[in-house]
């Protein structure tokens, strides 16, 4: 099956503080962070080929805002790792944008929404048993 996309970029405004927050949220996920330059880091599975989340200074250097209706969703591999990832993004510097649970997407879509320290909206989803 062909790839869906390459990659995605959230912007920062603070790359050091984005980091703390990635590392923590993205970790019960399985997702770690494979590449790190003065502006980015880049985030993806650790037998993954490719680097698919890049936390970045914008390029044109005005400041980083987030888009409204913007939001990556994260597969998470079970509704423990949705509630890991939420409360880790809690605890970084994230806010709440709904807490882990069911929602009305499908008999088993469990998911957590939550807001990067930036405001970049992101959630983890977890469809199936399990």
């Amino acid at each position: 099956m062909a790839e869906t996309f390459l990659y995605l970029t959230l912007g920062t405004n603070d790359l050091t503080r984005a980091i703390r927050f990635y590392d923590a949220a993205l970790a019960p996920l399985g997702l770690v962070r494979r590449a790190m330059m003065e502006t980015e880091a880049g985030y993806g599975l650790p037998e993954d080929s490719r680097t698919r989340l890049w936390i970045t200074q914008p390029f044109d250097g005005r400041p980083a805002t987030p888009g409204n209706g913007s939001m990556p969703a994260l597969v998470a591999a079970s509704p423990q790792a949705v509630r890991d990832f939420h409360a880790a993004a809690l605890a970084h510097g994230g806010t709440d944008e709904g807490a882990p649970g069911l929602r009305p997407y499908g008999p088993a879509f469990f998911a957590a929404y939550v807001r990067d320290p930036d405001g970049n909206k992101l959630s983890a989803v977890h469809e199936g048993s399990g």
